[in-house]
């Protein structure tokens, strides 16, 4: 058989449009590139993060003793006090009016004990001299004792309401900051409600709570770092100088008290911190950790999407649900369904879909 110049140059024009489009086909196979990380062991209990609130050192909660109408209101929030200054008071014209009473008593029996004093020293002279009986001397003796504990329980009544007038009053107990009002002129307020705070103390530091997993390693004297989103992440030194023995009513964790070192005059009360321990690093702090930010949940529980790789460039995406442990600064615990060494991807977990073919470049 055969062929001409023409026919040959026929095949070789079928022969590259066949490899063109075979080209064109493993070109429009483009794959999509995905972030993934791999799941490793790490220390997790090496460095744990807690938040907390930032408050004075010694806070005061001022409040009256009984109840009534206020009628002076010497308090603003921010306003520096000295110790002594009148602060609150309210209407106790009823308790003044007691006091004013019971003064008058106590005049009275003042006055009936210096009387049968001088009736005693008399009757006692004419006693012995025998100018008085026995039984005059014995009435005298008697209406001296009836006088001096009358006298004695006038003193006492006058204590009792003046204190009965104190507990309508507040004085500044200390020199300090008002840190919150809680009340207005002219309110009726009760016993023991808060009127306002006092931040009497000179340094700040920061109330948290501590979960019961972790408490155990926490001790008195040990050394945190405290930051504040407010004041642009500022970093402060801080000390554990209280630690709650027991579990704070309603909730589940150990109430703790952090002593900030240093100059503290930009940390204002109410201040969110988040608050940094370094425990000592043991053998058993080393658990498997997945990032946070390759971990979905659907239906049926927390999942990642696991990469089983075909080559250096090219994986599979495969949906893995696992069950999930504690949350850390470098990502969550597996408890049970993944292994080290897995690698998982970390970005677009809404788009990616189980089989996908993916790059990994």
């Amino acid at each position: 058989m055969k062929f001409t110049y023409h026919t040959l140059i026929l095949a070789v024009l079928l022969l590259s449009s066949a490899c063109s489009d075979k080209k064109e086909t493993v070109q429009k196979e483009k794959l999509r590139p995905v972030k993934y990380a791999e799941v490793t062991y790490s220390g997790i209990g090496q460095v744990r993060s807690f938040n907390g609130t930032a408050r004075s050192d010694k806070e005061i909660n001022l409040s009256f003793r009984t109840s009534g109408i206020l009628t002076i209101l010497n308090i603003s929030a921010g306003q520096k006090v000295h110790k002594g200054d009148l602060l609150a008071q309210i209407d106790n014209s009823e308790a003044r009016l007691s006091l004013e009473q019971s003064i008058s008593s106590l005049n009275s029996s003042k006055a009936n004990l210096n009387t049968s004093t001088s009736t005693l020293e008399r009757t006692k002279t004419l006693f012995e001299k025998g100018s008085a009986s026995l039984s005059d001397y014995e009435n005298a003796k008697s209406s001296f004792a009836s006088a001096q504990a009358n006298y004695e329980s006038a003193k006492r009544s006058v204590e009792i309401q003046r204190k009965q007038v104190g507990y309508g009053i507040i004085y500044a107990p200390a020199d300090g900051v008002i840190a919150s009002k809680n009340v207005e002129n002219n309110e009726n307020v009760g016993a023991g409600s808060l009127i306002a705070v006092l931040n009497a103390g000179s340094s700040m530091e920061i109330s948290l709570g501590i979960p019961e997993n972790v408490i155990n390693r926490v001790h008195k004297g040990m050394k945190v770092k405290a930051k504040f989103p407010a004041l642009q992440g500022k970093t402060f030194d801080g000390v554990i100088n209280e630690i709650a023995p027991s579990i704070e009513s309603g909730s589940a964790t150990y109430p703790v008290r952090i002593k900030l070192l240093g100059e503290t005059s930009n940390v204002k009360s109410g201040m969110a911190a988040n608050i940094k321990f370094t425990f000592p690093k043991t053998d058993n702090q080393e658990v498997l950790i997945v990032p946070i930010s390759a971990v979905g949940e659907d239906s049926k529980g927390n999942f990642v999407y696991v990469i089983e790789k075909q080559n250096d460039a090219v994986g599979v995406i495969k949906k893995q649900h696992f069950t999930i442990g504690e949350l850390s600064s470098v990502g969550f615990e597996v408890k049970k369904g993944l292994k080290s060494g897995q690698i998982v991807a970390t970005a677009g977990l809404q788009t990616l879909l189980d089989g996908q073919k993916v790059s990994l470049k």
